[in-house]
């Protein structure tokens, strides 16, 4: 058996079958009220949010909504490889799949070679510094040559 229950348009309580009272406005809005202190407190304009006993003040508030609190779901990170400027993707994963040794080998046959690079750049900065000096060292002429004052 279906039991019909309304609920009260003050205090949101249910309202069983043979109890309470309904209220029509002029406007023919329908009013259902669990009992007579609900309708005395409608009919003084009283707001149903200002009194703790209401469901209105309860939910502003957020009193008792603990069992109602839903469970947040959690992204997961998706992790992608992107190529960057030098290197595909391609090349990226290969190198990966290299053995720690070839890659060891690699790092140090590069390492060797801008070793050599930085040593041929030494090498030739220092020739230039030389003839530099070898220039400047060369025979004093001065260039102040005979402004006179006028006696």
């Amino acid at each position: 058996m279906v039991i019909n229950t309304g609920t009260c348009s003050f205090s949101d309580m249910k309202v069983w079958p043979g109890r309470g009272s309904r209220f029509i406005s002029k406007d023919g809005k329908i009013q259902l009220f669990i009992g007579s202190k609900v309708r005395s407190l409608f009919h003084q304009r009283i707001k149903a949010v200002k009194l703790t006993w209401t469901q209105d003040w309860r939910r502003l508030n957020k009193k008792g909504r603990a069992e109602t609190v839903k469970k947040r779901r959690v992204r997961k990170v998706v992790r992608t490889q992107k190529a960057y400027v030098g290197a595909t993707l391609d090349d990226i994963k290969r190198k990966r799949e290299e053995k720690p040794e070839v890659r060891a080998a690699m790092r140090d046959q590069a390492l060797r070679e801008i070793k050599e690079r930085q040593k041929k750049k030494a090498t030739t900065q220092g020739q230039k510094f030389e003839k530099g000096q070898a220039k400047a060292q060369g025979p004093k002429v001065s260039k102040a040559k005979g402004k006179q004052k006028n006696k």
